[in-house]
């Protein structure tokens, strides 16, 4: 009998499998037809549930004591349910790191080694009967997902061994089993010498995380099925090409079916290991991203007594992926990527999102026009690929491989150039080709996976060319890709596209306009961590110009974040850190467009949704132009509608006929309808002696039906114009009181007072309808809370001189402890103007004038002269703070949600309405958030609607509970402080955020505050 030797086969770096079958397809058996029709099978038992469980620190802690065996009493024994990571049910810790390797202070190991100081080796035992269907079949086990090493016994008698962790590991169980009750028993490592070729940007885990089920193969079966759908060059000639792994002896039905209707029936003798057949399909549909069109191929298996064994069903898509002339196309057409990087991550239980999860990732990448995935840096869980299928998605379907930890070290010259594996080390070789046919056979028969990936951040080298080699064999199909070879190109054609990671986009059409031999595309851009995805339209405006550029995908799509509780018992989104874990990479587990609790839309996704818009609106003179960027859709198959707003109000929505082939453009009148009413309201507004209205129009396409992803009316791309109001300035005739005392100016209305006071300088008072709304005085403020980007770049310690100005700016000139403001009185209006100084070097100083009319309205003037050797500011604008009762803001602006100087294309002008707590993003550590641009007026109520309104011309507005220094101060959202105030920032600008990447990028300088110009800008505020 086999025995298991853990030196001979964990440790030894050689042995990457042991009894494992071959890996096979992801299909399906029934028994029957009438099982199929129900969804439900008798030749799969799942052993999903409640399993016994022990568990040790390391490998030499874990007891040989024989648990394997049946007679074993494990009453003493703990319960874990499966699929569960063991750090998720309460036994060691989840623990989040980046590049480096989790054990890297446990000594000198190099490639290979198994750690042992710490290294949780769980032992799982589960006792079954099997079920009678199953008795005299060939019984097999699954287990498709365990990290990342497992020994497996049933019985006591030693199965075998298996260290890839995101592919399936099947195993042959009929010789071991018993009559009645059989017990299955597995020890989990939770690193192996496979683990250092796992090294990816996630959190680390271990155990049964995916499935284990029980399956019988009868005779005859299909033990495998590989589906080659093949197209003619003009498309109008389907071939499918038919290849089973089969045993016994009988015949295979094969009936293809478009929906409901039949294509076309054979039938093939099933007489040898391998049976093949060829099915023809004229003018097949194609399938894409945009027209998922899917043929079901239903595989009948029938003894040689014509008994029927088991029923395949197996979906399929034609379609045809190749590159010519350096360019990728996907049936004939130039291919777009719009996409985003996804882990299997959910913050309830891990790296096992469920269904509903997974459902929910594919209908909000849908709604919001992402139209691929790759897969970071795994093969994902098989249900994603058949979402993807059906719903249309493309998908890179990466490897199991990063080594980061490896070259990084050696990029940073802490380790030599043989210490990167795999680069040409060969006798890791077979342990990669290993995971490369797993990963492939697999997924091969999904029409979603359009691309391989050998894998992620691993070097280069001869290894990982010998794997883009085998999948090339085994697939001529598909295109193979790997970003490693930019850093070494010692084999340049391991890959077929070029593909880059945070590369800026005008460094990539530099470099195309040298090499434009291979398409090229953004493995990973605009990187999304915190509040970030600043000006991402660089490198979707690049698609339009540069036809080797086709696209990217975002890193990416949900925060790797997980529930805990806090010490009061509150749960909180925790990130590295977190869990006592270290080494960590901290809050870089949170790179989301999506928030990793609940999975919804974060403010970043308004930008993503309108760069991957497929319709492109663009307005003329006397019309717009729609630009159909769609490879196989008219727009006539979505509604076009024209808006009509005068000052955010709709005044009319009027359906358009907009039809433009796919790949071309058409310019188009306005109705003279929209024109007409334009001019009739702005010839009303002259006649009662009013400025002409501020007009939008907005061309907004908009699905005509429900589809399986969204309702009717759901918009996919849209366009606007702005037509601005006449400028005026604010005036007022109201009567109005000024008091100059000895140390406070009095200004009073019939509504309203104010005080600026002397001793502490500035508006210390302003009462409206009887009601004090200052809580503090406002100030100049040139400081924003610091986001992951900043602090990647340096920006808080580049630009600290702004924040002390912020903290510490006053209106004493250090001579004087009292600062009388300068009065200046006008026949309807008083200004009382203060000057600031900043506590930078060089010194520098500003001015606030206050113009205070008699209904009430202050207009407030903020003007800095340029001072040499100073950097641009975060920001520049008044601070103010009022009473948190005044909990509600109402803006006429950009929106709905926030948006920078870099990341407002995809907003729209119109009047929006949040409570300031919803206008405080959930980013995993707080930071600026909640800014507005183009903001024309601004109302911030209680409950009642009083409260106080901001106006003026293209204001940047921000209103949230904390000020920039109090949301700094806190590493998560619980640490803030009680809210207290409601925190009111009105600004000229704010610098952008940026978003290239998160470890240096700066925000690109036209998204920058000039430093050596003189900076003023007006707006108004009155009660309300």
């Amino acid at each position: 009998m086999k025995q298991f030797d853990f030196n001979a086969i964990v440790k030894n770096p050689a042995v990457f499998a042991d009894g494992r079958l071959p890996a096979h397809a992801d299909f399906t058996t029934y028994r029957n037809e009438a099982e199929l029709l129900l969804g439900e099978t008798s030749l799969r038992h799942s052993l999903d549930g409640v399993w016994r469980f022990r568990y040790s620190a390391n490998p030499a802690a874990a007891p040989d004591d024989g648990f394997q065996s049946p007679e074993k009493d494990l009453s003493g024994w703990d319960e874990i349910r499966v699929p569960a990571h063991i750090q998720m049910e309460g036994w060691d810790k989840p623990a989040y790191v980046n590049t480096q390797y989790p054990w890297d202070c446990q000594g000198e190991l190099t490639p290979g080694e198994m750690p042992e100081v710490f290294n949780p080796a769980a032992d799982y035992v589960c006792d079954f009967t099997l079920p009678e269907s199953f008795r005299g079949e060939e019984v097999c086990i699954s287990f498709q997902g365990v990290e990342s090493g497992f020994a497996l016994w049933l019985n006591g008698k030693y199965i075998g061994y298996s260290e890839d962790s995101f592919t399936p590991s099947d195993f042959r169980l009929t010789d071991a089993l018993h009559e009645g009750s059989n017990r299955l028993a597995l020890r989990v490592w939770k690193w192996t010498p496979g683990s250092w070729f796992e090294d990816q940007d996630f959190y680390r885990f271990s155990g049964i995380f995916r499935s284990v089920f029980l399956y019988v193969q009868p005779k005859p079966a299909v033990t495998d099925l590989s589906l080659r759908p093949q197209l003619s060059d003009d498309f109008k000639q389907g071939t499918l090409l038919v290849s089973a792994k089969t045993t016994g002896l009988g015949t295979m039905n094969l009936k293809l079916l478009r929906g409901d209707t039949l294509v076309s029936e054979k039938t093939v003798l099933i007489k040898s290991k391998n049976t093949s057949a060829k099915v023809s399909v004229r003018r097949p549909l194609l399938w894409s991203a945009e027209q998922p069109n899917l043929y079901r191929l239903i595989i009948e298996v029938r003894d040689m007594h014509k008994n029927v064994t088991e029923v395949i069903p197996q979906d399929f898509g034609f379609r045809r992926i190749e590159i010519k002339d350096g360019i990728l196309l996907l049936n004939g057409k130039r291919l777009v990527f719009k996409g985003v990087n996804r882990h299997d991550f959910s913050s309830v239980s891990g790296r096992v999102p469920n269904h509903d999860e997974l459902l929910q990732d594919i209908l909000t990448m849908k709604r919001n026009n992402i139209n691929a995935i790759r897969t970071c840096h795994y093969p994902n869980q098989s249900e994603l690929y058949a979402l993807c299928d059906r719903y249309g998605l493309y998908v890179i379907d990466e490897n199991n491989m990063e080594t980061h930890g490896s070259w990084d070290a050696y990029l940073r010259k802490k380790a030599d150039l043989d210490y990167v594996v795999p680069k040409d080390h060969e006798e890791f070789a077979p342990l990669l080709l290993d995971r490369v046919r797993s990963t492939y056979e697999r997924d091969k028969n999904h029409p979603s996976v359009i691309i391989w990936s050998c894998g992620n951040e691993a070097y280069g080298g001869h290894v990982i060319y010998e794997m883009s080699q085998l999948f090339h064999q085994l697939d001529p199909d598909r295109p193979v890709h790997y970003e490693g070879i930019t850093w070494d190109p010692s084999y340049p054609d391991t890959s077929d596209l070029e593909s880059r990671m945070y590369t800026p986009a005008a460094d990539v059409e530099a470099f195309l306009k040298e090499h434009p031999e291979k398409p090229l595309i953004m493995c990973e851009y605009t990187h999304a961590m915190g509040n970030s995805c600043g000006a991402m339209h660089k490198y979707t405006d690049l698609t339009e110009r540069e036809p080797h550029f086709q696209g990217g995908f975002i890193w990416d799509y949900v925060d790797q974040s997980i529930y805990k509780k806090d010490r009061y018992g509150k749960w909180f989104q925790a990130y590295g850190g977190d869990f006592g874990e270290r080494p960590t990479d901290y809050e870089f587990s949170g790179n989301g467009i999506v928030y990793g609790g609940d999975r919804t839309e974060s403010p970043k996704m308004q930008e993503v949704r309108f760069n991957y818009r497929d319709i492109r609106v663009e307005f003329t003179e006397r019309g717009f132009l729609v630009k159909n960027r769609f490879l196989f859709t008219n727009t006539d198959a979505f509604q076009a509608v024209i808006l009509l707003q005068k000052d955010g109000t709709t005044l009319s929505e009027t359906p358009l006929s907009v039809s433009v082939p796919p790949l071309s453009e058409l310019q188009f009148m306005l109705p003279p309808a929209v024109s007409k009413e334009m001019e009739l309201h702005t010839a009303a507004a002259k006649v009662i002696g009013k400025p002409a209205p501020e007009f939008a129009l907005t061309v907004s396409f908009r699905l005509k039906e429900d589809t399986p992803w969204a309702k009717a009316g759901h918009e996919i791309a849209f366009g606007q114009k702005v037509f601005p109001q006449e400028k005026t300035e604010f005036s007022c005739d109201e009567a109005l009181t000024v008091v100059r005392g000895k140390s406070v100016v009095g200004v009073r209305g019939a509504h309203f007072s104010a005080q600026f006071s002397a001793i502490h300088p500035g508006l210390t008072s302003y009462v409206w309808a009887g009601t004090e709304l200052i809580e503090k005085t406002p100030l100049p403020n040139f400081w924003r809370a610091a986001t992951d980007n900043d602090r990647g770049n340096m920006m808080p310690q580049r630009y600290s001189q702004w924040k002390i100005a912020s903290l510490y700016i006053t209106a004493k000139d250090g001579k004087n402890w009292s600062m009388y403001p300068a009065v200046e009185e006008k026949e309807h209006s008083v200004v009382i103007s203060y000057p600031y100084y900043m506590p930078t070097t060089p010194e520098s100083s500003c001015r606030v004038n206050y113009e205070v009319f008699g209904d009430g309205t202050i207009r407030t003037t903020l003007s800095y002269k340029a001072v040499k050797g100073l950097p641009d500011m975060p920001e520049f604008g008044m601070l103010f703070k009022f009473n948190a009762d005044y909990d509600r803001i109402r803006w006429y602006g950009l929106g709905p949600e926030e948006t920078y100087a870099d990341r407002l294309q995809g907003a729209k002008l119109g009047i929006y309405e949040k409570t300031v707590e919803e206008n405080f993003a959930r980013y995993l550590v707080p930071q600026e958030c909640g800014n507005h641009c183009g903001v024309r007026r601004l109302d911030l109520t209680d409950r009642k609607g009083r409260g106080v309104k901001f106006f003026g011309e293209d204001l940047s507005i921000n209103v949230l509970p904390w000020t920039p220094h109090e949301i700094e101060n806190a590493a998560h959202a619980y640490e803030l402080p009680q809210v207290h105030y409601t925190v009111v920032r009105v600004a000229l600008q704010q610098m952008g955020i940026g978003g290239d990447d998160s470890w240096g990028a700066k925000t690109h300088p036209e998204y920058l505050l000039p430093a050596e110009q003189d900076l003023s800008f007006t707006f108004c505020f009155r009660g309300l």
